[in-house]
């Protein structure tokens, strides 16, 4: 399965830790499992990057931080979206439609 994942361009976790936190709060280990799965096992996203990322949109003010209890009864920080994370997703995430769909054209090209 190896063979199959698939690197993530520059710039491309935020939009996806960002979405994923659209759907409900989750601590950092949820948010991995969940992009792994939805991705069908593509995606796999190393604790050194995601960390990192999650730190990086709680500074913009994207994301915000609260302490819990996972379902493991361990204590997790806990993510969720911000009134300005939402409209961020958004905007990149309209972004990111406009350059699939060109980047398609392109390769489309006969």
């Amino acid at each position: 399965m190896d063979d199959e994942r698939i690197e993530l361009p520059q710039g491309t976790l935020d939009l996806l830790i960002l979405k994923a936190l659209s759907l409900q709060p989750m601590h950092g280990w949820a948010i991995s499992e969940r992009l792994h799965q939805v991705s069908r096992a593509a995606l796999q996203v190393p604790q050194g990057s995601l960390y990192p990322a999650l730190h990086r949109l709680e500074r913009r003010g994207w994301i915000r931080a609260e302490w819990g209890t996972s379902e493991n009864n361990r204590r997790a920080r806990f993510y969720h979206l911000t009134r300005a994370g939402r409209k961020q997703l958004e905007a990149e995430a309209d972004a990111w439609a406009r350059l699939t769909a060109a980047v398609a054209l392109v390769l489309e090209m006969g």
